[in-house]
């Protein structure tokens, strides 16, 4: 399984982001996501025993989603996310040793990046998505110029103050899709409260996605 095979298969094009997430919540909080629709799902590794928390949920819902980490800042905590079971690998630089060994391993890397001189060192390293943080500060309209110039087989995902009230503005600007954090889970939330914000924020992408459908229909027509 692929982020390209979830998307094809209809799945919402959000990367969940368990920042601070605890190995003994961690399967509750990822099965009220899956339950909802996200099927994406990271959990960075300055969370508390991250990896403990990866695996649990590889183990438990990795047949229905892709689990993964993020911050992840060097080889060695490359190496130990294969070993989890995490499948995603986050990173908030461009570092091409790291990135470097992450496609060794087979692992779906995704750096982030701010500059065009950071992204074609991601690309260069063998990433072929790249997210865009922190989003918030720099806005729809930068990624659209970034996406002008990097290949067309590179993805550019939105991570940074991204959630259901911006979603529809960084897809129309060409974003794949984008990560959420906060918006999504805090610390403390528990599976109820985040499968609410899960579906709140699927509702939002349902109507961003039949808008979307009408207008290529109207543009063929």
């Amino acid at each position: 399984m692929t982020i390209d095979d979830l998307l094809d298969d209809g799945a919402p094009p959000v990367v969940a982001i368990l920042r601070g997430v605890r190995p003994d919540e961690a399967v509750g909080i990822a099965t009220a996501l899956v339950e909802a629709g996200i099927r994406l799902i990271e959990v960075p590794l300055n969370s508390p025993d991250p990896l403990d928390s990866i695996a649990a949920i590889q183990a438990a819902l990795g047949d229905r989603a892709l689990i993964g980490g993020g911050t992840v800042l060097d080889v060695a905590s490359v190496e130990a996310l294969a070993r989890s079971g995490g499948r995603i690998m986050v990173t908030p630089n461009t570092d091409p040793e790291v990135i470097g060994r992450g496609v060794a391993l087979s692992l779906e890397v995704m750096p982030g990046f701010v500059t065009p001189s950071e992204a074609f060192r991601a690309i260069a390293a063998g990433a072929r998505r790249l997210k865009l943080f922190p989003a918030n500060a720099l806005g729809p309209a930068y990624l659209k110029a970034m996406l002008d110039v990097v290949p067309r087989t590179v993805r550019l995902w939105a991570v940074g103050g991204t959630g259901a009230d911006n979603l529809g503005d960084w897809l129309a600007a060409g974003a794949e899709g984008i990560g959420v954090g906060g918006a999504l889970y805090r610390p403390g939330d528990d599976a109820a409260t985040v499968a609410g914000k899960a579906r709140q924020l699927l509702e939002v992408w349902r109507t961003v996605r039949g808008d979307t459908a009408k207008s290529l229909s109207t543009a063929a027509e």
